[in-house]
């Protein structure tokens, strides 16, 4: 077998059907059917058992796909090693990560590199953690910014390096004035109306379902008005006075400043912590190793936007809940 057929066979195996990996690596569905079938002729035995919907690795799949992403990974840390050589501090850093980290980490984090590395280029995606997943597992890219809680534990095999920690905010119109408000019964009526619309983002099930009993503490009666794709589109629905919503503190942010138009109260939700996800062999070499510590000291330097103090209903609905 050669490394053409060991990336054909990982492909495969990390996207469950042939074409999904297809299209991760560019080949016709009939082509890449063929070099599999040349494969399990070569080693003697069936690596995976086909259904209609997807491919399931056999035990002897299991087995190769662990040497295969071994075998692999080495192979890409000779080859980047061997280029550093080539090419001295030159290169390209692939970088994909959710847009609210993105955009307040790293801009910093590459005007840190290039005071050390100036011939270094970026390709940069703004992606959902899945779609970062998928991109490094095909080797598109060399580093992923994802929080952590946002993929299951047992589908990453890379590093996780921290990089920041924000936490979740609730946005609302500026000017509500939830600080010293002790019961929403106590607002307007058009301002209650708004406090009781929510904008959702479509988060990973397990933390929708933690968020959604935290709207029922503190907002019983509350209703979903929207639910987006992206923090911004929510926001923009918070400015235009639609509703509230939840967010973390550097996705409502611009230059460390609150974005316009709107207020930040402090939540009792656990922080977002982000992870730079990177393989193992990138934490040892130039310029990914440099990149990766700038975006560390980024991350600690990020100033977080202004946040009032947790308004006096959600602290007591937060004390009611812990007594409960």
């Amino acid at each position: 077998m050669n490394l053409h057929q060991l990336r054909i066979f990982c492909a495969i195996a990390q996207s469950k059907t042939l074409t999904q990996a297809a299209k991760q690596i560019g080949l016709t569905q009939p082509t890449l059917s063929q070099q599999l079938s040349s494969l399990e002729e070569k080693v003697g035995t069936k690596l995976f058992e086909r259904t209609l919907n997807q491919m399931e690795l056999t035990v002897a799949g299991e087995f190769l796909l662990r040497r295969a992403l071994h075998i692999l990974s080495e192979v890409e840390g000779a080859e980047e090693q061997l280029r550093e050589f080539a090419s001295g501090k030159r290169g390209v850093i692939r970088l994909a990560g959710i847009n609210s980290i993105v955009r307040a980490v790293a801009p910093q984090a590459i005007l840190m590199l290039r005071e050390r590395l100036p011939e270094v280029e970026f390709d940069i995606h703004e992606l959902a953690p899945t779609e970062v997943l998928d991109l490094l597992y095909a080797r598109q890219i060399n580093i992923g910014l994802v929080a952590v809680g946002s993929l299951p534990k047992s589908n990453v095999s890379f590093k996780e390096v921290p990089v920041v920690t924000d936490p979740y905010v609730l946005v609302t119109p500026a000017g509500l004035g939830l600080a010293d408000l002790a019961d929403p019964d106590d607002l307007a009526p058009e301002r209650r109306e708004i406090l009781k619309n929510c904008i959702s983002f479509a988060f990973a099930s397990q933390w929708s379902r933690r968020l959604e009993n935290w709207r029922h503490q503190m907002f019983p009666g509350h209703r979903q008005v929207a639910q987006c794709r992206s923090y911004d589109v929510a926001l923009s629905f918070v400015r235009a006075g639609i509703g509230v919503c939840v967010a973390p503190a550097l996705a409502v942010h611009e230059d460390g400043r609150s974005l316009e138009g709107v207020d930040l109260y402090a939540t009792n939700l656990p922080a977002r912590q982000t992870v730079a996800l990177v393989p193992a062999q990138s934490l040892r070499i130039d310029p990914y190793k440099t990149f990766v510590d700038a975006l560390r000291e980024a991350g600690a330097a990020t100033p977080l936007p202004r946040i009032l103090p947790m308004p006096r209903f959600m602290t007591r609905a937060a004390e009611l809940a812990e007594l409960s």
